[in-house]
């Protein structure tokens, strides 16, 4: 495998980037950042849940590189729901952390480069945690370069359903609409107005890393169609090559849509 320090990296980067001119970039891509605390493992960190930390850090870099293919919207699956309810309280406060700290330092900055978004439920996450988020949605709000990142936080596909639905059900039982007549009536788009992400494209490619091939309850509706790439490669060890070669398969691929 090619090091970022070896010349011949520096090399085929510049070829891949060269072969994508042409081809069809996606317009949004999903991102599973699996693999922090098995990297830390690998690396002999002593503490695995430093993987996190370097893990949330590399995001930037990952923008850095959709901003340059012109992806002008990325939803990143930073923790699920599963994951605040089944690792320690030290693990998940420690999380907690650096998303807070990754907030306050790269994306909600004077100047922002990319507008934030939260899908998940903010009120199963640290008063801290859930301020920050908020914070970071009103300061980038008037980001004017129509870039959009969504971070999945205490998200799962499932309960974003139900929840959908739940929301829906309430609107329309204040018109006073019987359940019978809103079955009748009921599509596809009624629904997806209620999902977290309500207004933002679908993901045309969902990348995950760490050699996992599953959807780990992310995006379920939305990824419907999605084009799917999975990487060998932990996250936080995701480099531009491992990016451009995803972006690469995408664009040889022929979407067919549920057909």
């Amino acid at each position: 495998m090619l090091r970022v320090t070896d010349p011949l990296y520096a090399l085929y980067t510049r070829r891949l980037r060269r072969q994508l001119q042409d081809g069809e970039a996606p317009g949004h891509i999903g991102l599973i950042m699996d693999g922090n605390r098995r990297w830390a493992r690998r690396r002999g960190i002593g503490n695995p849940s430093l993987g996190h930390k370097y893990g949330a850090e590399h995001v930037e870099n990952v923008l850095s590189w959709c901003e340059a293919l012109q992806i002008r919207h990325v939803t990143v699956f930073v923790c699920s729901a599963e994951n605040l309810q089944r690792r320690g309280d030290a693990e998940v406060a420690f999380l907690m952390q650096v998303i807070e700290d990754v907030l306050t330092r790269h994306l909600a900055r004077p100047l922002p480069r990319w507008q934030v978004h939260i899908a998940g439920a903010l009120d199963t996450l640290p008063d801290t945690t859930a301020r920050a988020l908020k914070e970071a949605v009103e300061a980038t709000r008037e980001c004017t370069t129509g870039a959009h990142v969504t971070l999945a936080v205490g998200y799962g596909g499932r309960q974003e359903l139900v929840d959908a639905m739940r929301d829906l059900l309430y609107e329309q039982a204040e018109t006073g609409r019987s359940m019978r007549d809103v079955a009748a009536d009921l599509t596809a788009d009624d629904i997806a107005r209620h999902l977290y992400t309500a207004g933002q494209p679908d993901p045309d490619l969902v990348i995950r890393t760490s050699g996992e091939q599953r959807m780990s309850n992310f995006l379920l509706w939305q990824s419907a169609y999605s084009e799917l790439y999975f990487c060998e490669a932990y996250w936080p060890a995701f480099r531009e090559v491992d990016f451009l070669r995803a972006v690469r398969a995408y664009a040889a691929r022929q979407r067919r849509y549920g057909a």
